[in-house]
């Protein structure tokens, strides 16, 4: 049970969804951040973002985050759920461009402490190929995240029941996006 009363059924609405319902007025902003950084215009794939996001989440400790994502994630990627879960448990050994790679290091550093992204990591990003967009909307999305994490952490909401129970709702995120979370319709 989340630490307020949020005047809905948790198990019906798990993680950052009931916060949501219960206060539209920053709902709105939030699933546009969401809406833009994830599923905007961009050279990375969605499933790339998604992968930000759920490696992110997963260094943060955030069971909900890390599940929805990561099979949000899965649903957007080639190789589905066991890359996913192999670039969460081993980046190394994960079988992800270099340029990915790159990326989600500085991500992992954002997590950690924005001051921990270096020159080094952002130098070894542009060798593997990544452009300054690339970099900055990697920077934004791990730091989205940490406070997506905190957000719903700090509510202490409840994850869904199990990881598999974000695969539904990850066919209705890829097909519609973040703005019906929020009761509005996506824009054009």
């Amino acid at each position: 049970m989340s630490h307020i009363e949020l005047g809905v059924d948790e198990k019906l609405f798990p993680g950052i969804t009931g916060p949501l319902l219960f206060r539209p007025l920053t709902a709105g902003p939030l699933t546009d951040l969401a809406e833009t950084l994830l599923r905007g215009e961009n050279t990375l794939s969605r499933g790339e973002r998604e992968l930000i996001a759920a490696y992110v989440s997963s260094r943060n400790e955030c069971a909900f985050c890390t599940d929805s994502h990561s099979a949000f994630a899965a649903a957007q990627l080639d190789q589905g759920m066991p890359l996913v879960l192999q670039v969460r448990a081993d980046l190394d050994q994960a079988p992800i461009t270099p340029k990915l790679a790159a990326l989600l290091r500085i991500a992992e550093a954002v997590a950690e402490s924005g001051r921990k992204v270096t020159a080094e990591l952002v130098e070894t990003a542009r060798a593997a190929g990544a452009g300054d967009e690339e970099i900055h909307d990697t920077v934004l999305i791990a730091a989205a995240f940490c406070m997506f994490n905190r957000y719903v952490d700090g509510l202490g909401t409840l994850p869904a029941g199990r990881a598999e129970d974000y695969e539904a709702v990850a066919e209705v995120v890829v097909a519609n996006g973040y703005l019906p979370l929020a009761g509005r319709a996506p824009s054009a």
